[in-house]
């Protein structure tokens, strides 16, 4: 029975694939269901494998490695269209947005599909039932993932090592080994129960087994090691600054009057409740004025300097205009009691079509721009600098800027306090700001500092060095959360060098045992 369903080359090569990608969303934030993934990996590898036996006889296509490709392509469709489907939300402010949104649902999947379909079309004729083809084919997923996050703008959402987000003791060796060999070991181990399908002895099964289950439990043991160690370390430190993360779950409106920001503003000053006599940082979220400019808000400075003291600054997302271009920066600046600014920082990692519209000037010909709200596209940012506030040396990441971990690689080694700032009613009542959220806690742990994110629409949180959660505010909230946060100097994995070594320690048994079983 079972044969005659996988000699349906149909069933085999676009319906599973498509619905084994769209079931790996449940791996991720807000479901978590990671156990998903020890079935879905070891199901696509018996695939890949039936495909390379049978494509020649069964399915009767020439060349046979566009079966190959196709599978990939269908997985790869499956996982994105699942995954990152909400984006197309966004779409849904604009009208003349809406009729963008078929087309959006299909070529954001079928672009990004090409990523795993390029691989399994370059591995799959290579894959039989055996480990140097496990290791062979988790080195190219991990590759394809590391590429996927570097071409064009890069897109690093839900790799593999997202899925694992809940464990908190295992995620602590990404601040030794980064995300990308992190997630190659994951990929790993999800293919491990693959060995089932292999010729072997009972005993060499069972002993590979119980490496993975080894392997696992160590990483456990370290993570709680190393969590209860800085739990005592914590509390030793005297260096703190007194924070209040504010989230005033704003509706997302475009064309909003003077009335509606002034009335907004006093909003956020209600739910930052200033103390006068308490030294305090304050932190709103990206796109409280939306499509305001600084220079626009700065006639409310009264307001602010009646509510806040000396005392005081306030960290906040805001449009900057650059006279000489005439366009407008995404920043995160910090302003004083009188609104002055005392330091600002302009995005670096754009949103395409959300921030900026690739091929401007043709497209604008068709009443084309930007999703969000003004017509031309934002500047790029291009200094990495941090934002110095007497004792403080923050690394700013504005909206997505935080699913980069380069940003944190090239960060300045003296940060000690990270900030995430970030607009989520783009995404509505989707899965888009679970997921985003997920992105901090890799964040603090790689760098092994403190992360405080503020979102409108999405979930604030202080988050300690660890990744550990310590306050947090939810999506439909309103209000702040507040700490005395300790500050603590980088230290972090600077680059991908382990990812490397890895890589080509694969290659080497691959090829090690690729030649022992030639002989």
């Amino acid at each position: 029975m079972v044969k005659k369903y996988l000699n349906r080359r149909f069933l085999i090569l676009y319906i599973l694939p498509f619905l084994l990608g769209s079931l790996t969303t449940l791996s991720f934030q807000p479901y978590n269901f990671t156990i998903i993934n020890f079935i879905i990996f070891p199901s696509i590898f018996y695939l890949l494998v039936f495909i390379n036996k049978k494509s020649r006889f069964v399915y009767r296509q020439k060349p046979y490695k566009k079966n190959f490709f196709i599978f990939g392509l269908f997985f790869g469709i499956g996982f994105y269209l699942s995954g990152i489907s909400w984006i197309t939300n966004s779409l849904t402010f604009d009208e003349n947005f809406k009729i963008l949104i078929p087309f959006s649902l299909l070529l954001f999947p079928l672009f990004l599909g090409l990523f795993t379909a390029i691989p399994i079309l370059i591995i799959g004729p290579y894959l039989r039932f055996d480990l140097t083809s496990l290791i062979i084919f988790s080195g190219i997923l991990s590759t394809s993932d590391f590429i996927r996050s570097k071409v064009l703008t890069g897109f690093p959402w839900n790799l593999w090592a997202y899925s694992t987000s809940w464990i908190n003791e295992i995620l602590q060796i990404l601040n030794l080994i980064g995300l990308y060999a992190y997630n190659l070991l994951v990929i790993s181990v999800f293919l491990l129960p693959s060995i089932f399908f292999f010729k072997m002895s009972s005993l060499k099964k069972f002993l590979y087994l119980c490496f993975s289950i080894l392997l696992i439990l160590s990483l456990y043991i370290y993570g709680n090691f190393e969590i209860n160690k800085n739990n005592k370390y914590l509390g030793e430190i005297n260096n703190k600054v007194f924070i209040k993360i504010v989230s005033p779950n704003f509706d997302l409106k475009y064309g909003l009057n003077e009335k509606e920001i002034e009335d907004r503003l006093k909003k956020l000053i209600k739910y930052s409740a200033p103390d006068k006599n308490k030294k305090t940082l304050f932190v709103w979220p990206e796109g409280v004025f939306s499509g305001y400019s600084y220079k626009e808000i700065l006639k409310y400075n009264n307001i602010i300097s009646e509510n806040f003291s000396t005392e005081h600054k306030i960290i906040l997302g805001i449009h900057k205009l650059d006279p000489n271009f005439g366009k407008y920066y995404n920043s995160m600046i910090v302003v004083d009691n009188n609104f002055k600014i005392i330091q600002s920082y302009n995005k670096r990692k754009l949103v395409p079509f959300g921030e900026f519209l690739p091929f401007e000037k043709f497209l604008n010909r068709f009443g084309l721009k930007k999703i969000t709200e003004g017509y031309g596209s934002f500047l790029k940012g291009k200094k990495d600098n941090n934002l110095l506030v007497d004792q403080l040396n923050i690394l700013p990441l504005i909206c997505y800027e935080v699913i980069f971990t380069d940003l944190i690689q090239k960060s300045d080694n003296k940060t000690n306090l990270i900030i995430n700032i970030s607009e989520d009613g783009w995404f509505g009542e989707t899965i888009g700001p679970d997921q985003h959220f997920v992105k901090s806690i890799f964040r603090s742990i790689e760098n092994n500092t403190f992360i405080l994110r503020s979102a409108n629409k999405g979930i604030s949180a202080i988050i300690d060095n660890k990744g550990n959660i310590i306050k947090q505010l939810n999506r439909k909230e309103a209000g702040n959360i507040e700490l005395s946060v300790p500050l603590i100097k980088s230290s972090k994995n600077k680059n991908d060098l382990i990812f490397y070594i890895l890589l080509i320690t694969y290659s080497l048994i691959f090829l090690f045992y690729k030649n022992k079983n030639a002989k």
